[in-house]
């Protein structure tokens, strides 16, 4: 595969925001290959480029007397949500060695993402007009928002895996309010091993790029 994967465990989000700006701009140097960053982060609220604060459910005051940060961050897309035991990705690629094109690539995250569920069992598919991974067309399985900076990517894709989805209810999930929001283990109704999506995540990204 052309690219590295690093493992950061449970990891605070604005720590994390940290260390992909150090891997964008080291990657744009030539000091480094594309990563794939893999992790989780405690309950935490981000408000990407396009995000209407008419999409956070509670008064803003609210959600600081609850201890949960709410993060505006560069990312495309609107107001998501990450919590424990959900498994977030941040391919930090340099899309030069791969095709200089975003749109191309995001389709491709999600056809890995796509390919990685299938394993568990669980048909998905894209929406028209609609980023990410859908289940029946109605469930988000997985959210999606790039930042692009000289062809080197950052932020990436948040991966339900068995994390719990009634936090989704603190927001309207990417401002989409007629859809729901699921997860790998309310899908197949059993609890599922993180690490184990992870080596699939990994295996289907190989496959890809």
């Amino acid at each position: 595969m052309n690219f590295e994967v690093q493992d950061w465990g449970l990891i605070d989000f604005q720590e994390a925001w940290d260390r992909q700006k150090e891997l964008v701009t080291a990657i744009q140097k030539g000091e480094q290959r594309s990563t794939l960053v893999l992790c989780s982060h405690p309950l935490v609220i981000t408000m990407g480029r396009n995000s209407s604060y008419d999409n956070l459910v509670l008064p803003r005051e609210e959600y600081d007397n609850r201890n949960i940060n709410v993060i505006d961050i560069n990312r495309g897309g609107d107001v998501t949500l990450h919590n424990e035991n959900q498994l977030v990705g941040y391919p930090i690629f340099n899309l030069n060695d791969f095709k200089p094109d975003l749109h191309w690539f995001l389709r491709e995250i999600e056809e890995a993402i796509i390919n990685t569920v299938v394993e568990l069992g669980i048909t998905s598919s894209r929406v028209d007009g609609l980023t990410g991974v859908w289940i029946e067309n109605q469930r988000k399985i997985c959210a999606i928002g790039l930042h692009c900076s000289r062809w080197v990517t950052s932020h990436g894709f948040a991966l339900n895996v068995c994390n719990n989805v009634k936090d989704f209810d603190y927001i309207v999930p990417c401002g989409i309010d007629d859809k729901e929001v699921t997860s790998i283990k309310n899908e197949i109704g059993t609890d599922v091993d993180i690490n184990n999506i992870k080596n699939i995540v990994i295996e289907k990204f190989s496959e890809l790029f």
